[in-house]
């Protein structure tokens, strides 16, 4: 088919694309040709290298991203686990506090119950033969200890120091005994007791009971919270098969 231009003055006009221009000085190069436009020839480099450097940051963005892919699942699992157990730690935390200030309230109640209990049986023990007790009262009574927070120290949410120990209680002790030594080994045994301080013999003096000589004697201690070592506790009930 001949197409006639019956308008020579005018150029037909195509739409062109942007890298038509490249392309055709790209074909228009032959090897061995001689380079009639530099600036041609740097353009066409330069897109050539672009273009390389793009390729290349794609393909190493790729192989990076799938290399990364299982890390990434294995640091969203462990994630997980860690704020499952965090969650359980702040659970168990809560019901350590609760216990914690349960046991402080019932250390407050009973703190000072069985005091008396302890006295007795510790001048039960110290008691040697032929030697019996007259009565026993309560003297003035000396201030609780309070310790002092160290300073700077942080609180503990655990709160087993803060628990007030039992005040300690200044009693009196009259007595007889029929033997000097028993009188002495009573004091040396008072004194070895663990719950027992300022063990202070007040008077001692012969008097007659029942037509016997005897000897009265008064004596006055404290007692103090033992250290925990000295301290044994049993369950209030066993299973017996």
């Amino acid at each position: 088919m001949i197409t006639v231009n019956l308008r020579p003055d005018l150029k037909r006009k195509r739409a062109r694309s942007p890298l038509a221009g490249v392309v055709e000085a790209v074909r228009g190069l032959r090897v061995g040709g001689k380079v009639k436009d530099p600036l041609l020839l740097a353009c066409a480099a330069s897109w050539i290298g672009v273009l390389g450097w793009l390729g290349y940051v794609v393909v190493s963005t790729t192989t990076e991203l799938n290399a990364l892919e299982p890390q990434l699942e294995a640091t969203r699992s462990e994630h997980k686990r860690f704020k499952a157990f965090l969650a359980e730690k702040r659970h168990q935390e809560t019901i350590r506090d609760s216990l914690v200030a349960q046991i402080g309230v019932i250390r407050t109640v009973d703190g000072d119950r069985y005091v008396w209990a302890h006295v007795l049986d510790e001048v039960t023990k110290a008691l040697p033969a032929y030697t019996w007790l007259v009565d026993m009262s309560n003297t003035a009574p000396a201030a609780a200890p309070t310790a002092a927070p160290a300073p700077g120290a942080q609180n503990d949410s655990t709160g087993s120091d803060s628990v007030a120990t039992p005040a300690a209680v200044a009693f009196e002790v009259n007595g007889r005994t029929v033997d000097i030594q028993a009188y002495t080994r009573f004091l040396r045994q008072l004194e070895a007791s663990p719950w027992i301080t300022d063990v202070t013999p007040v008077s001692a003096q012969t008097v007659v009971e029942k037509e016997r000589p005897v000897t009265a004697f008064t004596i006055r201690a404290t007692y103090r919270q033992a250290d925990s070592a000295y301290i044994r506790t049993v369950p209030l009930s066993e299973s017996v098969r």
